[in-house]
């Protein structure tokens, strides 16, 4: 193919192709011209991140939570000594009751410790425990249920107060659980990790055989009465010390107060207070920090209570259980802290 010279189309005088020649021109100039800024523009970007390379700048970044903190131990070694424990005095009024130092895991003092006895709502503590080992993400939500609250109203269990059609954070659930003892949030917790509460209470019974406890079987998340559903004073000691060793269990067992998310139901969120703290502020003992634990109660379990504390840098937990008065329940804890250390 022969091109034509560019200087007969001006001789010919042809406008229409005098134009379409220059348009070419400028269009190709145009093109020419990108490309550079192109092969510039890279050459600049190579150059300044060499310039940040050899400067060793940092850059921030923002942390999304995707997950809670890593899975807890999957066993932990059971206390020795029961048998040759002190046997705790007549002025301990509790039916069932252990202490042991958690740093060597033996048992310093007990009294049918290693008797079937009803749990209560200490039962919270395997909960939480389960929950926390199987759930995603703190800010996972869950709507409320007619469902679920409707049999907790005509049991009369304790509750933290969420309402039905209320979205709740798994934050706001696992501190419900606890520190108000509400079974609107185990019930929940148990729905949204396992389907039902049946399912997650199986979970809680496998938990149970990991730990190697020696009598303990769950029929509920809560701790409402069932004669199939009971615990030990050492099983329960078990509980809460595996419960203590993961930092955000251990967080949530350790809290006076919490108030929950803002809600469409309650505009101000719910202040959540802690049913072993309502009752002492933990310094009483001389020299013993009472740093957390549960309560519980049902008429058959009567008062019950777990709790850790710490003398001198040393852990220690108490159970106590079957006792006909909160206030001797937490009499009861004080003496054992303060004469058996």
């Amino acid at each position: 193919m022969r091109f034509k010279d560019p200087r007969d189309l001006f001789k010919k005088r042809d406008p229409f192709k005098i134009f379409y020649m220059l348009l070419t021109i400028l269009v190709a100039g145009m093109i020419l011209y990108g490309l550079y800024l192109v092969i510039r523009s890279t050459e600049i970007k190579k150059v300044s991140l060499d310039t940040l390379s050899s400067m060793n700048m940092k850059t921030e970044t923002i942390e999304v939570e995707i997950a809670t903190e890593p899975p807890m131990l999957e066993t932990i070694d059971y206390p020795t000594g029961a048998a040759s424990a002190k046997r705790f005095d007549k002025k301990i009024k509790s039916k069932y009751c252990a202490l042991i130092d958690v740093d060597s895991n033996i048992v310093l003092a007990q009294r049918d410790a290693e008797q079937k006895m009803y749990p209560a709502s200490m039962t919270k503590v395997m909960t939480l425990i389960v929950a926390v080992e199987n759930m995603t993400t703190l800010t996972d939500t869950f709507t409320m249920t007619h469902e679920i609250l409707e049999p907790l109203y005509d049991a009369d269990a304790s509750l933290a107060g969420f309402q039905e059609g209320e979205k709740v954070s798994m934050k706001d659930l696992l501190y419900g659980a606890i520190l108000p003892s509400g079974a609107d949030a185990t019930a929940a917790i148990a729905e949204k990790i396992a389907g039902s509460e049946e399912e997650f209470v199986k979970m809680m019974n496998e938990k149970a055989e990991i730990l190697g406890l020696h009598n303990t079987h769950f029929t509920n998340t809560s701790g409402l009465h069932d004669k199939d559903h009971y615990t030990t004073a050492l099983d329960m000691a078990v509980i809460l010390n595996y419960a203590i060793k993961d930092d955000f269990c251990r967080k949530v067992l350790s809290t006076y107060q919490y108030t929950t998310a803002k809600t469409k139901q309650h505009p101000d969120g719910i202040l959540l207070e802690s049913t072993l703290f309502s009752r002492m502020y933990g310094d009483e003992v001389k020299g013993v920090t009472i740093e957390g634990g549960k309560t519980g109660y049902t008429d058959e379990a009567m008062h019950t209570t777990c709790a850790f504390a710490e003398k001198n840098g040393r852990e220690y937990i108490a159970v106590i259980a079957h006792v006909d008065d909160r206030w001797t329940s937490v009499y009861d804890l004080f003496d054992i802290f303060e004469k058996y250390l």
